[in-house]
């Protein structure tokens, strides 16, 4: 028998279990004050713990934001890893440097890029890293996917959030551009050999995968 889904008083409690701090808050202020919608505190704690389980050291996000999101994962990072963050907006990269001076992060473990993820992807390291986590243009996630697979190491993990996508994603009904796209990726991704996948109900929908490790050849 299917278990009973959560109310929504349960998915609340879940989602926000992990509390944010003070620098969070000002995070997500510059983001309302620059019309950024940036992760939930349960997406956060979510990338928070896959980089700490993963003790990653390299991680690609696309789309900086003001900064929260990168703020959760550089926490659940190692001392010494490096965030290589993307987004087309130089303001907001600025805004993002305030919120990660703010969290105490070194400078040198952030490496801001201005400009397209999918001019900026194709130039980052094969095989380099623990997590690629997307935030950005959601009619775009099949593409960063195919990015992902070559930027992850064995055992490494992609992210996308939006994954349900204001509860569109469910309804077959819902054929706009986006939600097709998301739809398309989240089929795409449970399908693809060499995936471990998961769709996760927080915050608007969490897809991850971890890329599995491939034998070698005799």
């Amino acid at each position: 028998m299917a278990p009973t889904p959560i109310n929504a008083t349960s998915w609340t409690f879940a989602d926000t279990y992990v509390t944010e701090d003070e620098v969070l808050v000002a995070a997500r202020t510059r983001a309302e004050e620059v019309g950024v919608v940036p992760i939930g505190a349960g997406t956060g704690a979510t990338l928070r713990f896959i980089a700490a389980a993963l003790e990653a050291r390299a991680v690609v996000e696309i789309g900086t934001g003001t900064g929260v999101s990168g703020v959760w994962l550089l926490r659940g990072m190692r001392p010494d890893g490096v965030l290589t963050t993307v987004d087309v907006e130089a303001e907001h990269q600025r805004l993002a440097k305030e919120s990660f001076k703010e969290a105490g992060v070194p400078p040198q473990r952030v490496r801001t890029i201005a400009g397209s993820a999918l001019d900026v992807l194709p130039r980052l390291t094969d095989g380099h890293y623990d997590i690629v986590f997307a935030d950005g243009d959601k009619r775009e996630y099949a593409a960063y996917l195919a990015e992902a697979l070559r930027l992850l190491r064995p055992g490494g993990v992609v992210a996308f959030d939006n994954a349900l996508w204001h509860d569109r994603v469910a309804d077959p009904a819902q054929r706009d551009d986006e939600t097709v796209a998301i739809r398309d990726l989240v089929q795409q991704v449970a399908a693809t050999d060499g995936l471990v996948p998961a769709l996760l109900p927080v915050g608007d929908g969490l897809l991850v995968a971890k890329k599995e490790w491939v034998p070698e050849a005799d």
